[in-house]
């Protein structure tokens, strides 16, 4: 990572390297959880032009095991399936298309 890095591309080089959840990009580049997961959907688009992917392992609950929710790459307070709020975060990493 070099300091001419835009945040995005500074994400996008640490998930080719290592699968985060939003809190940890979040401690890792100094920004919200919340912001980490609108970069994340960015550069879901970003990365195409270069035969990459962005991948995204969707939020499981802790209690049932629900991990059918709406939208995967999102961070959500409660399980529709049994209520709990024991929800582990998604988490993206980056691999080449082949």
């Amino acid at each position: 990572m070099t300091e001419d890095e835009t945040t995005r591309e500074q994400i996008a080089d640490f998930l080719r390297e290592t699968p985060a959840a939003p809190s940890t990009l979040a401690v890792e580049f100094d920004i919200t959880p919340g912001s980490a997961l609108r970069h994340a959907k960015h550069i879901a688009r970003s990365v195409e032009s270069r035969d990459e992917q962005l991948l995204v392992a969707p939020p499981e609950c802790r209690d049932c095991g629900f991990d059918r929710f709406d939208d995967p790459a999102n961070r959500p307070s409660r399980c529709p399936e049994c209520k709990s709020e024991a929800i582990d975060e998604p988490t993206f990493t980056i691999r080449n298309v082949e």
